[in-house]
């Protein structure tokens, strides 16, 4: 069986940065343990198979998975895959202002891809709206103690600890200052000390300050997932959206429609941009989206 595959740079303009990602297409006969061993082989943090849609009126059925398992919805293989397949499907070089729809185990996720030029972009709204878990979260010195921090470093403002589900799951750690942030890396025995009582749902970690090096970022942020198989991620489109729950609350946010220039992978030499949005309606999240860019490096095929 030979299975065509591309590889795609997410939430960055130009290759070798963002976060690498592999599309597997025509992935309709593979099993659970196929796509888990292709992942493998690809060694990156997501990999995703395309497959015939099963309602007609959507683009394709994707299923998301990163070494230790399956995603029920990622941010950056759901932006780099519809990216793809929107320009698999038009001329090269034209403008293409489109919607993939993508039937994704968390649900239906619409894409709207955009290329100007040699620029293509996307925007994708979450298929779950985010929300707080109410589950017994660790001290800060615990917390501190799994991220190489002190426990003076964690939290600013309104923004504290907390964990946050929407399709994924992810514990959110807040930090007062960019040297905490660059500082911080997984230490064992603390990070499992520290994700085992959370549960089964959390083995990642999402670290963000305020500010960044472009002049109209609001927060630069950090991913760890040691456990999951990523000991650090480039750029996390899930913890992005799931992001606004925390927002909602830390922030006050009045109704209306809110935007933040995201920064991550800097530290890790992979810079990634992404950028959130968040309708609020009557003190509520409504809708949240998140946006980035996409180029392709590679393609070939998998003799499998």
């Amino acid at each position: 069986m030979k299975l065509s595959f591309h590889t795609l740079d997410v939430f960055t303009a130009r290759k070798f940065a963002g976060n690498p990602l592999a599309v597997v297409l025509g992935a309709d006969h593979l099993s659970t343990q196929q796509m888990q061993t292709i992942t493998k082989e690809f060694n990156l943090s997501e990999t995703a198979f395309v497959m015939r849609p099963e309602n007609l009126n959507n683009t394709a059925k994707v299923r998301i998975f990163f070494p230790g398992g399956e995603m029920p919805f990622a941010g950056h293989p759901t932006l780099g895959t519809a990216i793809l397949l929107a320009e698999l499907s038009n001329k090269p070089g034209c403008t293409i202002s489109t919607e993939i729809r993508l039937e994704l185990k968390a649900g239906l996720t619409p894409v709207k891809v955009t290329r100007i030029a040699d620029s293509c972009s996307g925007i994708f709204t979450a298929p779950v709206i985010p929300f707080r878990v109410d589950l017994e979260l660790p001290s800060a010195a615990l917390t501190a103690q799994a991220l190489n921090l002190n426990p003076e470093d964690i939290g600013f403002d309104d923004h504290a600890i907390t964990s946050i589900e929407g399709g994924p799951r992810f514990f959110f750690v807040p930090v007062r200052t960019r040297a905490a942030l660059e500082k911080s890396r997984v230490r064992e025995p603390f990070w499992s000390d520290l994700i085992k009582p959370l549960g089964n749902g959390v083995d990642a970690a999402y670290i963000y300050t305020r500010g960044g090096d472009g002049p109209n970022a609001a927060f630069r942020a950090r991913m760890f997932s040691p456990t999951g198989g990523i000991p650090e991620d480039p750029a996390t489109g899930s913890a992005t959206a799931l992001l606004s729950a925390q927002l909602l609350t830390a922030e006050g946010l009045r109704d209306g429609t809110h935007h933040w220039q995201i920064e991550q992978g800097y530290e890790m030499g992979r810079p990634s941009d992404l950028r959130l949005e968040a309708d609020v309606t009557d003190g509520a999240l409504k809708a949240v989206r998140v946006a980035g860019s996409a180029v392709r490096v590679m393609s070939g095929e998998i003799d499998f």
